[in-house]
């Protein structure tokens, strides 16, 4: 993996994400990859012109906190079904399963979908003052999003 700055970047194990260079703006981690029982926290903090994260399907299934805070430039966060879920198309609740996504100012979109972050017991959405459009899971269907989590969107 190049450590030069690129405009995207398609990373599938945890190492290739790990030795991204900090100033990405696009990151895509495709379907069915970063399962690994060793990753447990997910935090973008040091992507500082980051503008873009896609998460395809069925990734992340060991992860217990995601932290997407300070990115001034994000736009967009799509992350596919399945995704941030140990126990697939079900609900489950573990109190240690936490996502936070605070202060990208110009984060427009928020789609996540669905049965992703379905044993997740917080979810805190704050100042995003941008957002235009937040999708999460899809109408008329059981998505468990979230399921037992106390969801919380703030401006403040």
């Amino acid at each position: 993996m190049s450590t030069k700055p690129t405009v995207a970047v398609r990373v599938s194990t945890w190492n290739e994400f790990l030795s991204l260079d900090w100033r990405v703006t696009e990151i895509t981690i495709p379907s069915n990859t970063m399962n690994d029982q060793s990753i447990t926290t997910l935090d973008f903090s040091r992507f500082r012109r980051l503008r873009r994260i896609t998460i395809g399907d069925e990734c992340f299934m060991y992860v217990q906190e995601v932290r997407i805070q300070e990115r001034t430039a994000l736009k967009c966060i799509h992350i596919g079904v399945n995704s941030f879920t140990k126990f697939k198309n079900q609900m489950n609740n573990d109190p240690n399963r936490h996502f936070y996504l605070r202060d990208c100012h110009s984060l427009r979109e928020l789609i996540i979908g669905s049965k992703s972050f379905s044993d997740y017991t917080i979810c805190v959405i704050q100042r995003v003052d941008a957002l235009e459009v937040i999708e999460i899971g899809k109408a008329f269907e059981i998505s468990y999003n979230f399921y037992y989590s106390s969801f919380e969107l703030k401006s403040q």
